[in-house]
């Protein structure tokens, strides 16, 4: 954490978990399933974070955690100066599993208790090497977009690098259904993908409505090509 807080970018994500796992009665931490347990508790972490100029995206990895987790953003929320999203997949997409989060629940959640913050909502996904899917059906892409059209305020959609290309009829449609609608192009630690891809994303979405979650070293390599040092 302190690493990511103290580097270049712009914020810092926190996967979301109760302690002892899906069920749990513990406190919210920080921690990616299948693990159950950390050093690090939500509390502690939003502690730190205060401190720092970054923004901040939750990702919930259960349901049983959103609640007790959002009571603690609101502890901290006038302290904080910078973006918070609230992130989390809430439908099956591309050789994904069935999420673990129902979606209306936490949708009614988060929007009863922040009805400004950003939703950073998205899709499961496998990855099998080469072999990956055709990409976000339009099935998958109608679903999310029906799912926002009541929401109010902003909404950022985590797309994978590697089906986006696949995919670009479909989400053309879906950002252009709401100017409060943009992209998220993130990267799996394993994914086979080049530089170019990433300048095809680019240059085929609005640069406004784009942002980038991705791994060294195409991180530092993407910035370079696009002139941003």
């Amino acid at each position: 954490m302190a690493s990511g807080a103290a580097g270049d970018v712009h914020m810092v994500e926190a996967d979301v978990l109760l302690r002892g796992g899906e069920g749990g009665k513990g406190e919210p931490i920080l921690a990616h399933p299948p693990d159950t347990d950390s050093d690090i508790t939500l509390k502690e972490w939003l502690t730190q974070m205060v401190n720092t100029n970054k923004g901040i995206k939750l990702d919930f990895k259960s349901l049983d955690a959103v609640g007790p987790s959002l009571e603690l953003l609101g502890q901290v929320e006038q302290q904080l100066r910078r973006p918070v999203w609230i992130n989390g997949d809430i439908l099956a997409g591309p050789g994904g599993s069935h999420p673990a989060l129902n979606a209306q629940s936490i949708l009614s959640t988060v929007t009863s208790t922040f009805p400004d913050i950003t939703l950073s909502l998205g899709w499961t996904t496998g990855w099998h090497g080469h072999h990956h899917s055709q990409g976000y059906e339009w099935e998958m892409v109608e679903e999310m977009s029906r799912l926002c059209q009541a929401l109010s305020q902003p909404v950022t959609f985590p797309v994978r690098a590697v089906l986006v290309p696949r995919s670009l009829p479909a989400l053309h449609w879906l950002i252009q259904q709401s100017d409060r609608y943009s992209l998220t192009v993130w990267t799996g630690k394993d994914d086979i993908y080049s530089v170019e891809d990433l300048l095809s994303i680019r240059e085929n979405f609005d640069k406004s409505r784009v942002y980038y979650d991705i791994f060294e070293p195409q991180n530092s390599e993407f910035k370079k090509v696009i002139g941003i040092e």
